[in-house]
């Protein structure tokens, strides 16, 4: 059984769905798989990025697009928890899936970086980049190469567990919490009054898959004002994904039991799910 799966790209390009090269590093116990291939981009290369990584396209002219990796991706990352550092490796990832019309891969991301943010908090606000960290912790690889660079990612978390005493699942948790214990980020929030929402009032309740202060900063961005509790002004509740099919066993939260209750009293108040508002915001904000 594999504990985690820790995952690198190298892009062509400054497009995201660029990848030359995808590295994994399957992490068992005290031990590490490995595995690599490049990946023609059919897409040009940029002399900035081949001065970083060193890949051409002379290098990647025979090897395999992404379709031609996906069956092996797929197989491997299912239903895995996946690490990356940085959440760019992950929006390459699924940019490029977009790209060839590819399905998404069902795992569970996890950043390393978030976790060295709250493992080591001298480096919340900087200094938790791979190369910085990595030399912090004596952590030996070759910068850059995609499967070392994936191997150097999860032996950070190691190290962030280890020092923590936190288990990967805790982990999974913690990342989405502020980075100072007991510190909860400010949620209210002005909507834009130029948004396409202006004048819903929002509030979040259940497990979102995004931080509160982003999502209430989508909102607000989409021009929806934020508030921390249901009341007869709200018009809009968001419900994490999970707690809105009641997944479980979960039961309904306060906040979705009061919304119910004053919409059978007459107050317009529309219950959505996370995944539904992220798109409403993302279609709204891109107008």
């Amino acid at each position: 059984m594999v504990d985690f799966i820790a995952l690198d790209i190298e892009l062509a390009n400054p497009s995201l769905d660029s990848i030359c090269q995808i590295g994994l590093a399957a992490f068992t116990g005290d031990q590490i798989e490995l595995w690599a291939s490049y990946i023609n981009p059919e897409d040009y290369f940029s002399p900035l990025n081949e001065a970083v990584h060193g890949i051409t396209a002379e290098i990647v002219r025979f090897a395999p697009t992404l379709p031609g990796v996906i069956d092996h991706l797929q197989q491997t990352l299912t239903q895995q928890v996946v690490v990356t550092h940085t959440p760019f490796d992950k929006l390459a990832i699924n940019r490029s899936l977009e790209r060839y019309n590819l399905s998404a891969i069902d795992c569970t991301w996890l950043d390393s970086a978030r976790v060295v943010r709250r493992a080591w908090t001298e480096y919340a606000a900087s200094g938790y980049a791979l190369a910085k960290i990595t030399q912090v912790l004596g952590i030996q690889f070759a910068h850059h190469q995609a499967q070392e660079d994936a191997r150097a990612a999860g032996l950070v978390l190691l190290e962030a567990m280890k020092k923590t005493g936190l288990s990967l699942e805790e982990w999974l948790v913690r990342v989405n919490q502020p980075i100072a214990p007991g510190q909860r980020a400010k949620i209210s929030r002005r909507g834009n009054p130029d948004g396409p929402l202006a004048g819903e009032v929002a509030v979040f309740t259940g497990a979102l898959s995004i931080p509160r202060k982003q999502a209430s900063d989508l909102a607000a961005e989409a021009g929806c004002d934020v508030r921390t509790s249901v009341s007869k002004k709200t018009t809009l509740l968001v419900v994490g994904d999970q707690d809105i099919r009641k997944l479980a066993g979960r039961t309904k939260s306060s906040k979705q039991r009061k919304a119910e209750a004053l919409i059978s009293e007459g107050v317009d108040i529309r219950i959505v799910g996370e995944s539904d508002f992220l798109r409403l915001t993302s279609e709204s904000n891109s107008k």
